[in-house]
């Protein structure tokens, strides 16, 4: 039994199994410390993974030759390609899972990862010794020493549920929160706060009148969360949908005034993109109703979660105004929705690589740093192993770009910008987003993560596999041609132009009606070309289809990237004294005081920094 390590890690959710396994992979000797090892990876809200941007992030993860991807994949009972009718830029990957196969699933693969031990236990207080992290003590006593700790804890830190007037402590539904850890963290100097979510009711099945709801199917297509897993096995499952209506309100509305959202009780600030059912009646008053979808937990329960309709209102006016919407007018409930509030620190005290600036060797990860969702805190998770891991051989620390990566955006939003309310993803918020695709993952970063070790080999060789059949397939394209003989009458189907001479397949694909599906069809030699493909043909179809289709918009956002890897380039942390450098604004100062950033590309993203005061640091620079 070891009580010293190179890496701690504190809580078992998405952020610490990421970190954890990724650490582990790294050589580094780990330990993961849990409240409770059955919930591991547990899926505190909806059962699901992905969705728009929350999808790509995943694939990254799974790029970089961590787990999510291939948990998801294993235990889906419903996947859909969210946003089809728009371009590739933002497909998004959703999948249904099936909650407790989820948690066995992780923990399986935590109990099959080499350098790697999990013990159950409760963090109670931080040991830091001259701005250096030293380990762990827990509740029980025991001192746990380690080079590196990474804090992934989630909801449970002072963790305080509402269901009404009533208030429960508690990091989730029927587990204990965790006290004094804040307080052994910020007493060095590190700064928290409080913030608010939380998560609807859970219906019986049985009780439902599914004639009344509308079922929404899943995709049985090619598509999958890993590059590199098989695909899913479990029995696909519909969700249902429908709507609120104005009873549903009404009774919702009587009950406002014992909501802890609108009586003061709680005083955080909860996520602006997934908002309770009380918020959504103040919010739009003119509204007569809200989309709910009612989702399943799994393949052998009768659970099901009622996505839209989060709420903390007393249980018994939730189950009123459920019992007014005609498909759930029998519903019984599992549990009544909740609120939760629970400490954060301030992400604007660590490093890109996830470490404090206040205390050596210490990383935080997930919704400890003011984020929200399972897919966040798995990227950043991944990142913290990564990190401490490299940090503990005394190497650099791996660092991904916004033209790189939706993680890179995410950490450098977060580390940057810092937060007022929980960050959820979208790829809005991603400048460069036509470069960071959910099919090309695995091209921007597999071949990084391999070259630091934690992408394993046989990860490495399916990429390069697999870019070496993309180029093939690209490569026939940009040296082929056809002549009008050939697809003219094709082309004046599908109501575009006719050709006028040898024209290459890359012109023809790039047409908006043309796509490899149904070029196919008219060229038998295009078909072999793709078909001879091992395996994944579909994947590297789409992938190859996509480079030659959008390829100008590629190009010219690498071109924008470049331009500002210049500015990436530009180190300025150490080299100023803000505070006297009277040619920026006084809120510029105060920013670049406050964040300190580590290149003037950063500092151009805090907001309150101009571009004028960049050009002053551009020429003080140039001095």
């Amino acid at each position: 039994m070891k009580f010293k390590y190179d890496v701690l890690v504190i809580g078992g959710g998405h952020a610490g199994c990421e970190a954890a396994t990724a650490a582990a992979n790294m050589g580094a000797m780990t330990c993961l410390i849990t409240m409770d090892m059955n919930k591991i990876g547990q899926m505190s809200c909806n059962p699901a993974i992905g969705g728009i941007a929350k999808g790509q992030i995943v694939r990254e993860i799974d790029a970089l030759g961590g787990y999510m991807g291939l948990v998801t994949d294993a235990t889906a009972i419903q996947f859909r390609m969210l946003n089809r009718s728009k371009g590739p830029a933002v497909w998004s990957p959703r999948a249904q899972c099936d909650r407790g196969k989820f948690i066995w699933e992780w923990r399986t693969r935590l109990d099959h990862t080499d350098n790697l031990d999990i013990f159950q236990d409760q963090a109670d207080e931080l040991l830091v010794d001259n701005n250096k992290v030293l380990g762990i003590k827990t509740i029980w006593g025991i001192d746990l020493y380690a080079r590196t700790v990474i804090i992934t804890a989630g909801t449970f830190l002072n963790g305080l549920m509402h269901i009404g007037k009533r208030k429960v402590e508690g990091g989730r539904c029927a587990e204990p929160a965790v006290h004094n850890f804040t307080e052994s963290i910020t007493r060095h100097g590190i700064r928290s706060a409080r913030m608010k979510t939380g998560t609807p009711v859970r219906i019986d099945r049985r009780s439902v009148h599914f004639e009344e709801m509308e079922p929404q199917p899943g995709e049985s297509d090619y598509h999958q969360f890993s590059y590199h897993g098989q695909y899913r096995h479990l029995p696909q499952l519909p969700c249902w949908t429908c709507n609120t209506n104005e009873e549903v309100h009404d009774v919702l509305r009587s009950g406002l005034a014992e909501s802890p959202l609108f009586n003061g009780q709680i005083q955080s600030t909860g996520p602006r993109y997934c908002p309770s059912i009380e918020t959504k009646l103040v919010t739009f008053p003119d509204k007569d109703s809200h989309p709910l979808f009612l989702e399943p937990e799994g393949t052998d329960t009768n659970e099901m979660y009622l996505n839209g309709f989060s709420s903390s209102m007393p249980w018994d006016i939730q189950l009123s105004a459920i019992h007014k919407i005609p498909a759930l007018r029998d519903a019984k409930i599992y549990r009544p929705g909740y609120a939760i509030e629970y400490d954060y620190f301030d992400p604007t005290q660590l490093k890109h690589s996830l470490e404090s600036k206040i205390i050596d060797g210490l990383f935080f990860a997930g919704q400890v740093n003011g984020t929200t969702g399972y897919e966040e805190a798995g990227g950043q998770g991944i990142v913290a192993g990564i990190n401490a891991a490299l940090l503990c051989t005394g190497k650099d620390p791996f660092i991904m770009k916004r033209d790189e990566s939706y993680i890179g955006v995410l950490i450098d939003d977060l580390t940057t910008k810092g937060v007022d309310e929980p960050y959820r993803m979208f790829t809005s918020r991603a400048e460069y987003r036509i470069l960071l695709r959910q099919d090309d993952a695995d091209a921007r970063l597999t071949e990084r993560a391999y070259n630091i070790g934690i992408a394993k080999r046989d990860r490495y060789d399916w990429w390069i596999q697999k870019k070496e059949n993309i180029d093939r397939i690209l490569n026939y394209c940009n040296t082929t041609s056809v002549k009008p003989t050939e697809v003219n009458d094709f082309l004046v189907q599908l109501g575009t132009s006719p050709i006028k001479g040898s024209t290459k397949i890359t012109d023809l694909v790039a047409r908006p009606q043309v796509n490899f599906e149904n070029l196919s069809a008219v060229m038998p030699n295009l078909k072999e070309v793709i078909e001879t493909t091992p395996n994944r043909k579909e994947e590297i179809a789409e992938a190859a289809e996509i480079k030659l289709k959008y390829k100008g918009y590629i190009d010219r956002e690498r071109v924008f990237a470049e331009k500002m890897h210049r500015l990436e380039d530009i180190k300025i942390k150490g080299h100023f004294k803000y505070s006297e450098l009277h040619d920026l604004s006084t809120e510029c100062r105060q920013k670049l005081e406050h964040i300190q950033p580590e290149t003037l590309a950063q500092a151009s993203r805090i907001p309150g920094v101009s571009p004028s005061d960049i050009n002053v640091l551009l020429v003080l620079m140039g001095r």
